[in-house]
Parts: C-alpha cells; sequence; structure tokens
C-alpha cells in the first residue's frame, strides 16, 4: 500500500513537472492556452531585424507576438497576433519596428494610437459592431514606419556630413565668421566715430535746447500778449493813450512854431540879450565875493 502511493506521487510529480515545462515552452512562443487572440496586418518599407516572434507592445506593455513575415516586391507585410482580447486602439493607429533600446537590442513591433479616448462600452475588436467604431478592428491592415535607433541615426548623422563636406558648409562657416567679425569691428568703429560726433555736437544740441527754452518764453510772452489785446478793456486803453499822445504832439508842435517865430525876431533876440547881461551883471555887484571882485 505504501509502494503504491509512493509510485503515485512519484508519477503526479513527473506528469506535473512535464505540463510546466510544456507550458512554459508555449508561454515563451507565444501561444496562450484558453486565450482568444485577434491578428492585424502592418506594411514595412524595412523590417529592421524583424522576425517571427518578435514581441508586440503597447505603451511598453508586451500584447502579443509577430505570427507571420512576408516578403513582397513592394513592402515587408507583417502579421500582428494580439493575445489580449479586451485590447481597444482607438484609430488612427500605427505601428513601428526598433530595438528594445537605443543602444541595440531583438527587433520588435510598438503599436502606437493617437485617436481620442474610447468611451468604456465601445466594442470589442473581434466583435460584429467593431466596424466604424472608431476601435482597431480584428483582420485591419495599419500602417507601419521604421523607428529611430543607433544605426538609422548614425546613418542620418553620416548623410548629413557627406552633405555638409560636399557643399563645403564647414569652409563656408568660417568665412561668415570672418566675415562676422569684419563687420563687427566695422560697427564698432562707426559706434566710436558717431559718439565722437555727438561729443562735439553737444554744445550746438544744448544751444539749440537754450534756443528753443527762449523760443517757448517768447511764444508763452506773444500769447499773454495776445491775451492782454484781445481784452477790450485793454484795447480801450491803448486807444486813449494814442490819443492823450496825439493830442500832446499837436500842442509841442504849436509851441515849438511860437519859439521858432520868436527866436527869428532880431530884436527880440536882442532883447534876451541885453537882459541876460544885465542880470550878470547884478548878479556880479550883488556877490562880488563870489565872483571874484574885492
Amino acid at each position: 500500500m505504501r509502494r503504491s502511493v509512493r509510485e503515485a506521487i512519484v508519477g503526479f510529480s513527473i506528469v506535473g513537472a512535464v505540463t510546466a515545462f510544456a507550458g512554459t515552452m508555449l508561454w515563451l512562443r507565444g501561444v496562450r492556452l484558453g486565450a482568444e487572440t485577434w491578428t492585424v496586418t502592418v506594411d514595412f518599407a524595412d523590417a529592421g531585424g524583424l522576425a517571427e516572434r518578435s514581441p508586440v507592445t503597447y505603451r511598453g506593455i508586451l500584447v502579443g507576438v509577430v505570427k507571420n513575415i512576408q516578403v513582397t516586391p513592394q513592402a515587408v507585410r507583417a502579421t500582428l497576433e494580439i493575445d489580449q482580447e479586451d485590447l481597444r486602439l482607438p484609430l488612427p493607429v500605427s505601428a513601428s519596428v526598433g530595438a528594445a533600446s537605443l543602444l541595440g537590442g531583438d527587433a520588435q513591433v510598438n503599436l502606437v494610437s493617437r485617436g481620442k479616448p474610447l468611451a468604456a462600452n465601445a466594442p470589442l475588436p473581434k466583435s460584429r459592431h467593431c466596424a466604424g467604431s472608431g476601435v482597431l478592428c480584428n483582420g485591419a491592415a495599419i500602417r507601419g514606419q521604421q523607428a529611430a535607433s543607433l544605426d538609422s541615426v548614425t546613418a542620418s548623422l553620416q548623410r548629413l556630413l557627406s552633405q555638409a563636406e560636399k557643399d563645403k558648409l564647414v569652409s563656408r562657416l568660417v568665412e561668415s565668421t570672418d566675415e562676422f567679425d569684419a563687420t563687427a569691428q566695422d560697427i564698432q568703429k562707426l559706434i566710436q566715430q558717431l559718439s565722437a560726433e555727438l561729443e562735439r555736437a553737444e554744445p550746438t544740441i544744448n544751444n539749440l535746447n537754450q534756443a528753443t527754452d527762449d523760443a517757448a518764453k517768447a511764444a508763452a510772452h506773444i500769447r499773454n500778449l495776445a491775451a492782454a489785446l484781445d481784452n477790450p478793456k485793454t484795447v480801450s486803453e491803448l486807444k486813449r493813450t494814442v490819443s492823450n499822445a496825439e493830442s500832446l504832439t499837436r500842442k509841442i508842435d504849436t509851441v515849438g512854431g511860437d519859439v521858432e517865430k520868436l527866436t527869428s525876431d532880431p530884436k527880440f533876440m536882442k532883447a534876451v540879450r541885453d537882459v541876460t547881461i544885465g542880470l550878470g551883471a547884478f548878479f556880479q555887484e550883488l556877490y562880488p565875493a563870489q565872483t571874484g571882485k574885492p
């Protein structure tokens, strides 16, 4: 009885080990027992080392494998097998081939979705209502593109360097740099000349400023004078002053005419001289000490 139990335990252990080994092999090969899968096809211009059983990822998560690769004259067509039946990818969806990292590694397919978020009740990829719902459906064809890798970046850089050498961009850049330096020196000299001219022109500018101030003051006086002349009272006083001046002028002219008549009369002038001489003698007799006589 004990022997039978031991043999049964050994037998079950062997069966379990074989089953675990088979399951592990199937899992490594991408076979998911009891899981429903769906497929999409992608056309690549360059597969970039892609092979069957290469992983398929979405946002860095493994979601399937490459089921089949077919080479055509136009492109490399890969069939992707997605093992997540509830994976809803909003359209548009594209696929890129690249290494696991920029430094290299096994090739893999990366799914990229640029569509708007889907509703919670959106149909599944294998649903009969999937077509036209904005979800990537089973059997659909999507666009493929080459992802960036160290080799592609190096190749692009090499092409750019070759083109730069062909167009002599480095030598032209050096020449342009020399021209920039010469232009900068010319600009510096021009700035110095402008500074010197400004220093020489500073007195003139100050005089212009002073003249501007004087002109502003004169304009203010003119405005004040204009405002005063615009006053009716001031105008009336000016008219009265002019009238008085004209009357005084007439009086002076009249007196001047009379004086001119008297001075032209010889008898009158002789009488004036006699009076003057008599007054002189009178003052000499009256104030002898002041005139110098004893």
